[in-house]
């Protein structure tokens, strides 16, 4: 497995167990939470490469991931049995700022779960997807001029490996919020079961 990539990282960490384990703190199922997984993954990403893409956005960035070596990823049980007290609320306010609801709601409505089982998953996942990239900032010594293009490289991968998941980060780009919502739950019924279903 390329464990240059951050997608692939997150496969090894979101195997069956710490699924079986967020799905219980959820009160879901664990292949509708692999669903959820497998659209969350490529918002967030999306999100990170949006903000960025702005020079203020990356510098932002690069220094918030200074609180984010990579050490959440060491310990995964204990993370997410207290994710709720943890950092993922104030991270994905960053990340998704106002369309936080709509991505929500358009994925509840592709899962079946409800917004706030969504809500919970999200914050569960951000300061994962913080974690893997901070490690591989790390790793390989990234600064925020390099940032942009590893977003946009992990976008590309997980188009590469799973294409329903396509133009899930495309609708951040949008300015109707209600909108984001219509299509988030519209592409999301392609992606149940993708992504993180599959086990490379």
């Amino acid at each position: 497995m390329n464990t240059n990539s951050i997608v692939d990282l997150l496969k090894q960490q979101l195997g069956p167990d710490a699924i079986s384990t967020m799905s219980h703190h959820l009160g879901s199922d664990p292949s509708t939470t692999s669903s959820a997984i497998s659209m969350a993954i490529p918002i967030l990403l999306a999100g990170l490469a949006r903000n960025a893409a702005k020079p203020q956005g990356a510098s932002d960035l690069d220094s918030a991931l200074n609180a984010h070596d990579g050490s959440v990823l060491d310990d995964l049980g204990g993370f997410l049995g207290n994710a709720a007290g943890g950092p993922g609320g104030g991270i994905l306010g960053h990340i998704l700022g106002g369309r936080r609801a709509p991505v929500e709601q358009g994925m509840g409505r592709a899962t079946g779960m409800n917004a706030a089982q969504i809500g919970q998953l999200l914050v569960m996942l951000a300061p994962l997807v913080m974690g893997a990239l901070g490690r591989m900032k790390r790793q390989k010594n990234l600064g925020p001029q390099q940032l942009p293009d590893v977003l946009t490289q992990e976008q590309t991968e997980i188009e590469r490996q799973a294409p329903e998941t396509a133009g899930l980060g495309r609708v951040l780009d949008m300015n109707n919020d209600g909108q984001i919502a219509d299509d988030i739950a519209r592409m999301g019924t392609s992606v149940l079961g993708g992504l993180f279903g599959r086990r490379a």
